[in-house]
């Protein structure tokens, strides 16, 4: 992935939705005793964050526990997805219009990077819907949530509350929620350097419940590696539809992506972008509806 593997604005299936509704929480979370962000507030400070700046972020009211959307990594499913939709005549129509109005940026992109700009479109299209659905998920929220499940208190508070709601094992929960703090932390932190270097207020930008945003849904490593200022303002905003579609050919482009590639080539780079074989047949199905 850019993104390790997560198209996850049309992910939530059955079972979870049904965890949403038990799992509901206001700020504060499932227990006022614990201490959800102070071990990862010290984290942050030791590798070198200003600790005003995180006591200050920290300290703002939108800043909360997201049980809601953490728990949907321990029962998400990916094979009860509908990537048919995409198909749609509606759909392509738009995906077709969408190609027209920002047909600058997509000549450029196939120039600098060979990239088509029917899958570009294909991308943006399963992705986001063209930026129509971007998540509504605070970013900083999300990995902030997940990188605090290294705090043995927060990760046992966690369990006490979707232990009846997960097919998981104590032991595998504990496995996944460290292996998945360790990830989210590299992000946080990622996107902490992100937010900074282009003057972005962390608490405004919102995304995927895997952390995932912009038209692209990058996760914020990859923003800053791959990312790609389209509009020339000097400043990388991936909820701009230039220097979304300037990043996804610069991240294909950078996995391998080169003109006239044979369809089998092409979906081994596409399946780097999402690790989804669906996926990756339907982004291959609606390029070839837009070069019809």
């Amino acid at each position: 992935m850019k993104r390790f593997g997560f198209h996850v604005g049309w992910r939530v299936a059955g079972g979870v939705f049904l965890l949403v509704l038990l799992l509901g929480q206001p700020r504060g979370g499932f227990g006022a005793s614990v201490d959800y962000f102070g071990s990862l507030r010290k984290r942050l400070a030791a590798d070198g964050f200003d600790p005003g700046r995180i006591t200050h972020l920290y300290r703002d009211p939108k800043i909360s526990f997201e049980t809601r959307g953490v728990s949907m990594y321990f029962v998400h499913s990916e094979g009860k997805l509908n990537y048919d939709q995409f198909l749609a005549p509606p759909m392509i129509r738009k995906a077709r219009i969408y190609m027209m109005n920002h047909d600058g940026v997509m000549g450029q992109a196939e120039r600098i990077y060979g990239v088509d700009r029917q899958v570009i479109t294909a991308i943006l299209l399963v992705e986001t819907k063209l930026g129509s659905y971007v998540g509504n998920r605070l970013v900083f929220n999300t990995f902030s949530t997940m990188a605090a499940l290294s705090d043995p208190a927060v990760r046992n508070a966690l369990w006490t509350e979707i232990q009846e709601n997960t097919t998981l094992s104590r032991a595998a929960y504990d496995a996944k929620a460290l292996k998945k703090s360790s990830w989210a932390y590299s992000e946080l932190k990622s996107f902490l350097v992100y937010s900074q270097r282009h003057a972005i207020d962390p608490l405004t930008v919102k995304g995927s419940y895997a952390g995932a945003l912009g038209l692209c849904q990058f996760l914020p490593s990859n923003v800053l590696k791959l990312g790609r200022d389209g509009n020339g303002d000097g400043r990388l905003d991936l909820f701009d539809p230039p220097d979304a579609i300037m990043s996804v050919a610069n991240y294909l482009n950078h996995h391998g992506w080169r003109p006239g590639l044979p369809e089998a080539t092409a979906a081994k780079v596409i399946y780097s972008y999402n690790h989804s074989r669906y996926y990756v047949s339907t982004v291959l199905k609606i390029a070839k509806e837009l070069k019809g």
